[in-house]
This record gives structure tokens, sequence and C-alpha cells, in this order.
């Protein structure tokens, strides 16, 4: 399926393809509609646009950790012209609990805002991407969308993309965190990380999800508890090599999600 969309500044070209057998009978047009949002120029040299995904009633995307069994989504940007960086704002995602399974995404709709710092500043972007996701019920299907867009001009401010921007996740400072500290362990094939966070309390019932940026590294669902002002999230980690390894504790990434709300937390000390 080619859907195009054009302004003066923007054209735009997606193709989503089905890449799963024995799907019910289900393909990529039934479950989710893909849209490039036009976007602007900011103050900064950088463009905003957004990619804008529309699922049928029962059907979920993927954050970009997912959890277990979710499908983490994938971004490859080779092709691209003038494009130097790209930089996702990813919304707060919902928790869904199914089949005994956590998994972390959204539902009905993701616009995911996505900031492109150009090699030279006030010259077009010429994008081109292949972009690979997953779409759930009761069933999963992974779909590929080929993205193709010329960004042009000055463009205009959209007001769904300022949304999504407004419904990320709090930054530490935001939340009133005071500290984290982490403590990490040796097991058999990896790591044992605990971290011990100082914040307030989200709402009921609160997870923490732990990020590395090397994604070969296998990252367990954690568990979390709290007393008071204290959250204590532990979780574990096995590299390839299913030994234990070297962690640099500021690279770690930990959400903490509860009562629709998130902080996201960027690097612990020892």
């Amino acid at each position: 399926m080619l859907k195009k969309l054009s302004s003066a500044a923007t054209c735009l070209a997606l193709l989503a393809t089905s890449a799963i057998a024995g799907s019910g009978g289900f393909s990529a047009e039934d479950v989710a509609d893909f849209q490039m949002l036009p976007g602007w120029r900011t103050e900064n040299g950088t463009y905003m646009t957004a990619l804008r995904i529309t699922l049928a009633p029962g059907w979920k995307t993927y954050w970009r950790a997912p959890g277990d069994s979710g499908i983490p989504p994938r971004f490859d940007w080779d092709g691209s012209r003038n494009l130097s960086a790209v930089q996702f704002h990813w919304p707060t995602p919902d928790v869904f609990h199914q089949n005994g399974m956590r998994t972390v995404g959204y539902k009905n709709e993701l616009v995911l805002p996505i900031e492109l710092t150009p090699k030279q500043v006030g010259r077009d972007v010429t994008l081109r991407a292949s972009i690979e996701l997953g779409v759930c019920e009761d069933i999963c299907m992974p779909i590929s969308v080929r993205v193709s867009a010329d960004l042009q001009g000055a463009g205009a401010a959209d007001p769904r993309i300022k949304a999504a921007m407004k419904a990320r996740p709090d930054t530490a400072q935001e939340a009133g965190m005071r500290d984290i500290a982490c403590a990490v362990e040796p097991i058999a094939d990896g790591l044992r990380l605990t971290a011990t966070i100082d914040m307030p309390k989200l709402g009921k019932e609160e997870i923490a999800v732990f990020e590395l940026p090397d994604q070969t590294i296998w990252v367990a669902e954690a568990s979390a508890n709290r007393q008071g002002r204290t959250l204590t999230a532990t979780t574990e980690m096995v590299p390839p090599s299913n030994a234990p390894f070297m962690l640099d504790r500021s690279q770690v990434r930990i959400t903490v999600m509860g009562a629709g709300r998130a902080v996201d937390i960027l690097g612990c000390t020892g």
C-alpha cells in the first residue's frame, strides 16, 4: 500500500508490508495506517517531524523497550542526505498485561516526534528510512515501512506533534528525584543490577524499565518495590558472551512508570 502526502514544503511516501505467515488473514493495511506528519524547522536549525501510526481497535504497537514479548522498533536511515543525527522524543507509553506477560507500548495512535539534525543547517533534508516495528492484538505482526521525505523550507508547527512532545516522560529533576545509586554484582551469565531511587511515588503500581546503549545485551523484566520515597528496582543483564562484563553505570537508562506518568533517568552512581 503506497500512501502519498504532499505540501508546498514536503513530499512524503510510505510503503507498509506484512512480514509474517499465519497471521490469521490480517494484513498491514487492516491493522495500522502510517502517515508522516509535515513539520517545521526549529530555531536551532533542526527539523521536527513525526511518524503517526493509527491502529485498528484492539491493536497496539511498541515502545523503544517493549518488554520480553514485544517487538522492538528498528530504524535505518541509510540513504538519507544532509542528515547528521536523529533524535526520538517518545511520548509516555502504556503498560499492558496479557497472558502473564508485561509489555510497554501504545494503543489507538502513536505520534512519534522525530528531530532531524542536518549536516548543513538551513539546507533541505532528504529522508530515506526503513522502519521495522510490531503490531499486536492476540497475534503479533511485524511490519516493514519505507519512508521517503523531502523536507524543505521553514514548514509550519503541527499541534499534534507539539502535543506528543508535551506527553514525554518527566526528567529526574522535574519529577523531584533526589538521588539514585546502582549496585552491581556478577551472576553466572552476566550481571545483576539494583537501583535505589529516592523519588516521589508515581502511583499505586510502579514499574521500572532498564536500558543499555548496547542492544545485544539482554535485559530482564525488572522487579520493583517501594518504601516511602525509596523505590528499589532489580534486573539482570546477559551479554552474548554469557559471562560477567564491565558495565558503565553512567550509560544505564531507567524509566519509572506509574499512573499514566513516567520519569526518564539517565545514568546512576555506585
